[in-house]
This record gives structure tokens, C-alpha cells and sequence, in this order.
């Protein structure tokens, strides 16, 4: 039976970083836009189309608080569909790390998948944005509540669980406190 962790995360806590970081001291695989590359070859959707919409609910985030659901399948439900398969398939193949996509409750039954959450303030996630990823620093804020609105509403969309509830998790950690560091090497032990 394969070992896998599973990484949700806040956006700008630095989770994916995380997620590589820990893959590479254990040795294993880490998934994440790979993910996409691999939907994108299993759907024919390009895979600009497939990272656009890939936090996306069908009728947006408001549809996905309205929950109504039309009477056949969107391309967003049936990209779900194969996203579960490639995750699946994933930790059949291997032991290994996978960032965001979910992939907590797709594996929930699986009974070796340890599941985090990676969290931070406002202030630690917002400085971290404009030095990563060059936001300007007059603005992170707004980008920050943006993404996480729509990563909550995705999550409670396709699982019915609350995103960022530490009940929904073996393990909630604040890589604002703990940096990166001490946060890979949690996990690695825990591993």
C-alpha cells in the first residue's frame, strides 16, 4: 500500500512549496500542475483552459453557494471526473505528495493518505506573495481573500466539506509560525 500525503493550502502559505520540499526529502513524487498535464491529455481540454478553470464551480463561485445544479453535466463536472481518476491512479502507482486538487477527500478512504491543511496570516501570506510572485505590494490582500473564496467554494462544491476546517484534517499547520522549514519537516517525520 502506498503512502501518500495529501496538501491543501491557504493561497501564499506556501503549501506547494511544502509539498516539493517534503516529496523531495522522502524521495517521492509531488503532483500538482502535473496534475493538469495529465487531465489536459486525458479530456482534450487545453491546459490553459484546464488552469483558468481549474478553482472553478460550475456557474462560478456563486452558483457554487446557490448549488444549483443543471441537468446534465458540465465540462467542469466531467473534468472533476477525470481529475478523481488521475488521482487515483496516482496513488495506486506510487507513494507521493499531492498539492491541492481536492485530493484529501478523493483519497479519504484511502487508509495510508495523511492530509493537511497549510495556513498563515494575512500579513505573513500577503508579504510572501508580493516577494514570490511579484504582486504589488499595495494590493495582496484582495488577491489572497479572491483565491481562497474561490478555492473554498470549489472544495465545498465537489466535496460538501467545509475547506480549511481543521476536523476535514490529520493536521492543520500555520507555516507562518512554523516557516517552511519546520513545516517540511513535520511532515517528513509524520511520513
Amino acid at each position: 500500500m502506498n503512502r501518500i500525503i495529501t496538501i491543501s493550502r491557504e493561497f501564499g502559505s506556501g503549501g506547494r512549496t511544502i509539498g516539493r520540499l517534503t516529496a523531495k526529502k522522502l524521495g517521492i513524487p509531488c503532483y500538482d500542475a502535473e496534475i493538469i498535464q495529465k487531465i489536459a491529455a486525458e479530456s482534450g481540454y487545453a491546459e490553459s483552459y484546464l488552469k483558468e478553470d481549474s478553482e472553478d464551480t460550475p456557474g462560478g463561485w456563486l452558483g457554487a453557494v446557490l448549488a444549483n445544479r443543471q441537468a446534465g453535466p458540465t465540462n467542469q463536472d466531467l473534468i472533476w471526473q477525470i481529475q478523481c481518476k488521475v488521482i487515483l491512479d496516482l496513488a495506486e502507482k506510487s507513494p507521493c505528495v499531492i498539492v491541492g486538487r481536492c485530493a484529501d477527500y478523493v483519497l479519504k478512504d484511502k487508509e495510508d493518505c495523511l492530509t493537511v491543511f497549510i495556513h498563515a496570516s494575512m500579513e505573513k501570506r500577503a508579504e510572501r506573495i508580493v516577494k514570490e510572485y511579484g504582486e504589488r505590494p499595495e494590493s495582496p490582500e484582495q488577491r489572497l481573500k479572491d483565491k481562497d473564496k474561490r478555492r473554498a467554494a470549489y472544495h465545498r462544491f465537489y466535496t460538501d466539506m467545509k475547506w480549511g476546517h481543521a476536523q476535514n484534517y490529520d493536521i492543520c499547520l500555520n507555516s507562518g509560525r512554523l516557516g517552511i522549514d519546520k513545516c517540511v519537516d513535520i511532515l517528513t517525520k509524520l511520513y
